[in-house]
């Protein structure tokens, strides 16, 4: 048993542990080497103010391209006239704090978000960005900043490291990937998405089509007409019969990955549970336009199913290649205003309002990311360019200070002026708020371990 085997034992267990918990949870584990893991919990769960562990679920909702801070949550209205942009700042709901006037709903919610005003990092290039801003991990010293695919060997996203550690029930994707894969133009994919040296079998379950409509079919839970829940379970028994044969094959790297990849799609195709969950049109009509007409509300009102229905980690990806995305070198003001803009201010608004409603947002993180900003500078084509040196990030529900801004960037959202954080502590914040304990070894396909978490979670906006 691995190292981080012992410690998740604990962090299964949601929320501060007391000296009870710790001896029934002991006790009910049958095994001794649990006691230390357990008082280990209990310290740090002390320690945080009991926000280790507050996150069952999480969303995080990526922005690609990476958003305009100035154009969001760190508007500049009385910086230099230059970089000031075209649209004003508007009051919020947190005496003293402002927001672009592109986000008037989710200034009405900024007494129940954490905003962090200066991340930072030194990264330009879209590809190898979003490796640590889905991570916490950069690649070797030495990497060129150019487009290059992904690899095996990459360090793996949160949902693989969630499902490695803690897999939802079988029925359910511990994982699940709303909206495209996200590339470049020239079809690179964007770091940071694929399972990386978990291997396949810890991959998301993905739903990439278009999901506005009335009566929309989510096609990744429709058996294929051949393929009836009968037909699947044939095949299954199948599989079995053939079990004596495919030893001698399971030597082989990866092939009792794609035989526990092949067991869990009959799981998941086989159960009626699944396609409830994933069925977006009995949503009734009308709170499904909270979150907006659009492909990015949809996605953010299916992952709301997901995570009520069990699913423990949800990626809701914003597009496909850099048309239509954040990555907005030309007519920045116009897509903010006509796109972009409202596009993300109805779905953060609906989705944390309908959390809240239904008494899910105390457990539920929801996290908007990128992978940088915005310059400061506005470009010949009333575009601004990559800036990863301060960006702003916001995060709300479990285990989050509700109304806190932390950190500050300059006059001009060039630079921090206060308390600069790195990809790799905000990680450790999700991963804390996770409950996934800092001195975390996770293991790549030979074995191999490797530390989970390198930076320090940003305390101030824990609750």
């Amino acid at each position: 048993m691995h190292t981080h085997e012992f410690t998740n034992i604990a962090d299964r267990h949601a929320g501060p542990v007391s000296r009870r918990d710790v001896i029934r949870l002991g006790g009910a584990t049958g095994l001794s080497l649990t006691l230390p893991a357990l008082l280990r919990q209990q310290s740090r769960a002390a320690d945080s103010g009991g926000t280790f562990g507050r996150a069952r679920r999480m969303i995080m909702l990526y922005l690609h391209g990476g958003h305009p801070q100035q154009e969001t949550f760190d508007p500049k209205p009385h910086g230099p006239s230059a970089v000031r942009g075209e649209f004003g700042a508007i009051s919020t709901s947190l005496p003293g704090v402002q927001f672009s006037e592109m986000l008037p709903k989710c200034a009405t919610l900024a007494h129940r978000m954490a905003v962090v005003r200066s991340m930072s990092h030194s990264n330009p290039n879209h590809v190898t960005a979003c490796l640590p801003a889905q991570t916490g991990h950069t690649h070797p010293p030495g990497f060129k900043q150019t487009d290059f695919p992904p690899a095996d060997t990459d360090f793996p996203p949160i949902g693989a490291v969630v499902d490695s550690l803690r897999p939802a029930p079988s029925h359910l994707p511990s994982w699940a990937r709303i909206g495209p894969l996200m590339t470049r133009n020239n079809g690179t994919v964007l770091h940071g998405q694929l399972p990386g040296f978990l291997g396949a079998r810890h991959a998301h379950f993905a739903v990439d089509q278009k999901l506005l409509g009335d009566d929309v079919q989510i096609n990744a839970v429709q058996p294929a007409t051949e393929l009836s829940t009968i037909r699947i379970s044939d095949r299954q028994n199948l599989l079995r019969q053939f079990d004596e044969q495919r030893r001698a094959i399971d030597e082989f790297a990866g092939a009792a990955d794609l035989d526990s990849y092949y067991q869990r799609a009959f799981s998941l195709l086989s159960s009626p549970a699944t396609r409830q969950a994933f069925d977006l049109a009995a949503e009734p009509k009308p709170l499904r336009e909270t979150y907006g007409s659009t492909e990015f509300g949809q996605r953010c009102v299916l992952a709301r199913r997901l995570i009520e229905a069990g699913v423990p980690i949800v990626n809701v990806s914003y597009c496909h290649t850099p048309r239509g995305s954040w990555d907005t070198h030309s007519n920045n003001f116009h897509s903010m205003k006509n796109s972009l803009g409202p596009t993300l201010d109805a779905a953060v608004h609906g989705l944390l309002t309908d959390l809240e409603h239904r008494g899910l947002l105390s457990d539920t993180l929801v996290v908007v990311n990128a992978e940088f900003g915005r310059t400061p500078a506005i470009n010949k084509r009333a575009g601004r360019d990559h800036w990863p040196w301060v960006y702003s990030l916001a995060v709300a529900g479990a285990g989050i200070r509700p109304g806190t801004i932390y950190g500050a960037s300059d006059n001009s959202a060039a630079y921090p002026a206060e308390s600069p954080r790195t990809q790799g502590d905000f990680a450790a914040t999700l991963y804390h708020l996770l409950g996934v304990a800092p001195d975390t070894d996770i293991h790549d396909q030979l074995n191999r371990p490797h530390h989970l978490i390198t930076g320090t979670p940003i305390r101030e906006i824990l609750g």
